[in-house]
């Protein structure tokens, strides 16, 4: 095992002929390599300098990444600023990291004017934070290409009702998975996208209802009774909803598969991560990577999650004249 290849190595050769949904694109290696030379290094040094100085960044990009490409596709939507904007919709509530991607956007701008989109950006960003600490195998590399002889380019539209079907840590099962089959992802790219939960942090806000409001007027039956105090302690009924844990129980900084190992355990935080263990398809998903035997038969988690983003980073990609490249990510040209 080795720790994933610095940013040169990151993208490889590799062409996907038609997007999950209406767009027909194409991966392109290195495309920015004669445009802008500089710009995968500039993001990279953006992005390394904002972990350094938080050590939640990596979480935030990943998460802003995520909530980007679940509403209108991967195209910069939600960096628009604005009172109806889609930033601002209930469903991203928490979504931060756009200050990372506009200090990175300023710097591309004094280097290649008008040529690399906030919508890339915001897909590099996420790529950059975990390679700093996601482990893949030695021939494993994440492929989150760039779309098309464009580029992607950043979406010409952005309001808070576009963002009215985000996934909730309330919604069954079954409203999840079809949320995620919607966008064309598979139940093995929910399950790992899910995990991307291993690093960053929850608010009590999201707690609430599995502790205290559950339906049967008690605490969600899922949770480990080990682990009920723990969390009654952390979130405790009536206070401050704004208090942060780990999503990842002991697991919060390192980008590994403990989150499946807490999820089949009962010691998932989130509700929406505990009900992954209660659907026939995604336990089969989950208990892949966590078996005894895992090392000598079982997939490798990190590489599927790579994969699992590259096929997240597809979704409504646009290019040509369905976009533009924005001028500075918060606001339209």
């Amino acid at each position: 095992m080795a720790l994933i290849p610095t940013l040169a190595a990151i993208f490889i050769a590799c062409t996907f002929m038609g997007s999950h949904n209406s767009v027909t694109a194409q991966l392109a290696f290195g495309f920015y390599s004669s445009t802008c030379p500089k710009a995968e290094q500039i993001v990279s040094s953006v992005v390394q300098q904002s972990v350094q100085a938080n050590s939640r960044m990596a979480a935030i990009l990943l998460r802003l990444h995520f909530h980007d490409c679940f509403v209108q596709g991967c195209d910069g939507s939600i960096l628009i600023e604005g009172d109806k904007a889609e930033k601002h919709a209930f469903g991203h509530q928490g979504v931060q990291g756009f200050d990372v991607i506009e200090t990175a956007k300023a710097q591309l701008e004094s280097e290649c004017r008008g040529v690399v989109s906030c919508a890339d950006i915001v897909a590099m960003a996420a790529r950059d934070a975990v390679a700093l600490d996601l482990i893949l195998p030695d021939d494993a590399e994440w492929r989150t290409g760039l779309s098309g002889s464009d580029g992607r380019r950043d979406g010409l539209t952005s309001t808070t009702s576009s963002a009215d079907d985000m996934p909730e840590v309330t919604e069954s099962i079954e409203q999840l998975k079809n949320k995620f089959i919607q966008k064309g992802l598979s139940v093995k790219d929910f399950v790992l996208l899910n995990a991307a939960h291993t690093i960053g942090t929850t608010a009590c806000f999201f707690m609430t209802n599995r502790l205290y409001n559950f339906p049967d007027g008690t605490s969600d039956p899922t949770i480990n009774p080990a682990f009920l105090p723990e969390l009654e302690a952390t979130c405790p009924k009536d206070g401050d909803v704004n208090v942060r844990l780990a999503a990842d129980r002991e697991s919060e900084l390192k980008f590994d598969d403990s989150i499946l190992r807490n999820i089949r355990n009962g010691f998932a935080v989130l509700e929406s991560d505990a009900k992954l263990y209660t659907d026939a398809e995604t336990i089969s998903v989950v208990d892949s990577y966590v078996s005894p035997l895992n090392f000598l038969t079982g997939p490798n988690f990190g590489a599927d999650f790579a994969e699992s983003m590259v096929n997240m980073g597809m979704i409504d990609v646009k290019t040509g004249s369905q976009g533009q490249i924005r001028r500075v990510c918060s606001a339209f040209n």
